[in-house]
């Protein structure tokens, strides 16, 4: 694994942990925001999607995707809306289906292929009538944007300029088997006690669909997404998903200028998320392996209160490599 050296990113040194930078900004971090302006958008199959708008006016309209059981009001997510604000960008922050604290009306939910969706949010952004649109994804929210450059291909609109994406668990399988690691517990557990809520908010609504009984006795995302991801989402099983909805054998098929950032301290991620081969890569996707970050971390010290990766973002979206 290479450490690239011309986005150097060095936190302070009590800052040089991975499982510090990864809880970090949950509990400690405040972004002052203006309300954005909040919409529903309806989805195709009779869901809907809920979306906070920052406009200022701007030609210019950037995307962003949040994590695992995250949404449009994480921390990472007010940051990264803040530092595209200052920069002159327009902001379209959407949740996955049952985030937000807004659980949808169908028996699915979300999950890591959910480009439907991303699709949804995206041609309605272009309806707006932007100049350009961008792609900014964290964790989960940066497989789905990879994932959705690359089912697009050659078929991407030209007015889809770049995409950056965060700590993203492009090898599923593998990050899933790192989350089952004793000493991930404390994500685990945390994935799995919010999970709970809502599959028991949906059993409650589809008591034929879905059963929470035993639910107790899931430890890991195998376990998790045998029973209710892949089944409610026309999987055959965990497996199948996670091969089908993995961005990393698809990289090479995307066509606009991607860029993903994974620090190689990162607790969530499997080897194989950190891909520098040109043959996997392809022409258009660049990997950063930062030294320090852990998982959607990348804390700095600023006094406008911005992340290093908020500041990597502006660059590579302006143009700069």
């Amino acid at each position: 694994m290479t450490i690239e050296k011309g986005c150097e990113y060095r936190p302070p040194v009590w800052l040089r942990n991975g499982h510090v930078q990864s809880i970090w900004p949950s509990l400690f971090r405040r972004v002052p925001m203006i309300k954005p302006f909040e919409e529903v958008l309806p989805t195709p199959d009779g869901d809907e999607l809920h979306l906070d708008w920052y406009r200022q006016g701007s030609d210019r309209l950037a995307v962003l995707s949040h994590g695992l059981e995250g949404n449009s009001r994480r921390p990472y997510m007010l940051g990264m809306a803040k530092a595209l604000m200052l920069n002159g960008w327009d902001v379209l922050a959407w949740n996955f289906r049952s985030c937000g604290g807004v659980m949808n009306h169908k028996p699915r939910f979300y999950h890591s292929g959910a480009t439907e969706d991303l699709h949804a949010v995206v041609t309605y952004g272009q309806r707006k009538g932007y100049r350009c649109l961008s792609m900014i994804g964290f964790s989960m929210g940066g497989n789905l944007t990879l994932l959705y450059l690359a089912q697009l291909g050659n078929r991407v609109d030209s007015d889809i300029h770049r995409a950056i994406t965060y700590s993203v668990p492009i090898d599923l399988a593998g990050s899933a088997a790192v989350l089952a690691l004793p000493s991930r517990r404390i994500y685990m557990q945390r994935f799995l006690q919010d999970l709970r809520g809502k599959m028991q908010q949906k059993a409650h609504v589809f008591p034929n669909l879905i059963n929470t009984s035993g639910f107790e006795h899931i430890r890991d995302f195998h376990q998790f997404d045998n029973r209710y991801t892949a089944p409610l989402h026309g999987f055959l099983d965990a497996q199948d998903y996670w091969a089908r909805c993995s961005a990393l054998p698809r990289l090479k098929n995307i066509c606009v200028p991607s860029l993903i950032v994974n620090a190689a301290d990162d607790p969530f991620l499997s080897a194989d998320c950190y891909p520098e081969s040109k043959s996997i890569l392809g022409r258009h996707v660049h990997m950063e392996i930062t030294k320090w970050g852990g998982h959607v971390g990348f804390v700095a010290r600023r006094r406008d209160g911005l992340y290093w990766s908020e500041e990597r973002a502006i660059n590579f979206l302006s143009g700069d490599t």
